[in-house]
């Protein structure tokens, strides 16, 4: 087994009185950086954004994105990451905190306008004119459609979950990573394509439509681990034993991990979106009805 930052297991040989499974924290110096430059940023975005236009991120957005941010900390580099590799439960546990926590958190904390003030003006004048190419927004718009956030989020999720990839995930740090960054990206684009995509408001009743079928894919993901008569994944199988389940018993708790928390988690988002599409229908019509008797 690839042991990665301080994670470490100790099995006792054959004839021991005991054995002990010992884990810490992966401080993973890349991934630490990597966060630390993902909060410094916004910290500096906020504080420029502030200094310009006098107003200041609320309260609200900075606080989903902290909250956010301290959910990739729990998923990265807490014992849940070096936990996720002798127990399948504890790496979709991982998955979760990624994909469902920290993804719509940061996403509403609104990091792609704060991030664009944390940039020096030059690059920003760059990068405004880039974006705003004819080529980059067809693009763009492409991408962050509705279905194609929902397709590219739903195929990361399905593929990485073959057994063969997903234990592949165990045994190659590269493609571990890999993974959790389809995983965070594709989540981050559905989200934000849902929260704040072009259509604006317009777009709450499909983005109802795309979290429902979400909850119901993942669903069957998951009552398909849950129910399986055998592991899917070889990596477990002498693993799990030391923390007292069966590697059966590890996968089905991994699939009640996605199936419940997770499915929960989408329908509650889609009844706020079901919410605030019936808010902007009645305020669409209290506007026409006031439009229509100042045209009499």
């Amino acid at each position: 087994m690839r042991l990665t930052g301080l994670s470490y297991l100790v099995f006792a040989m054959p004839g021991s009185e005991s054995s002990a499974v010992s884990l810490s924290s992966s401080w993973d110096p890349l991934i630490v950086l990597s966060l630390l430059l993902m909060l410094g940023l916004y910290v500096l975005g906020t504080g420029r954004a502030l200094a310009a236009t006098r107003r200041n991120v609320s309260n609200h957005q900075a606080a989903m994105f902290l909250f956010g941010w301290l959910a990739l900390i729990v998923a990265l580099l807490s014992p849940v990451h070096a936990l996720s590799e002798s127990l399948f439960s504890a790496h979709m546990l991982q998955h979760e905190l990624l994909m469902v926590v920290a993804a719509p958190l940061i996403v509403a904390g609104r990091p792609d306008l704060i991030y664009f003030w944390a940039l020096p003006m030059q690059w920003r004048k760059r990068l405004g004119r880039f974006q705003h190419g004819p080529r980059i927004s067809l693009l763009w718009r492409l991408i962050t459609a509705p279905i194609t956030a929902w397709l590219l989020h739903g195929i990361a999720l399905w593929i990485w979950h073959i057994p063969a990839l997903f234990d592949a995930t165990i045994l190659h740090g590269w493609i571990h990573a890999a993974q959790h960054a389809s995983f965070l990206g594709t989540a981050l684009l559905f989200w934000g394509t849902l929260l704040y995509g072009h259509l604006g408001k317009r777009s709450y009743g499909a983005g109802i439509v795309y979290v429902f079928t979400t909850a119901i894919h993942t669903s069957i993901l998951g009552a398909l681990l849950t129910f399986a008569t055998s592991p899917w994944y070889s990596i477990y199988q002498h693993t799990a034993a030391f923390w007292g389940i069966s590697p059966l018993e590890d996968q089905q708790l991994g699939g009640l991990i996605m199936w419940v928390p997770a499915g929960v988690t989408y329908i509650v988002v889609g009844l706020c979106l079901f919410a605030g599409w019936i808010r902007e229908s009645d305020r669409r019509s209290a506007f026409g009805s006031v439009q229509a008797i100042i045209e009499r």
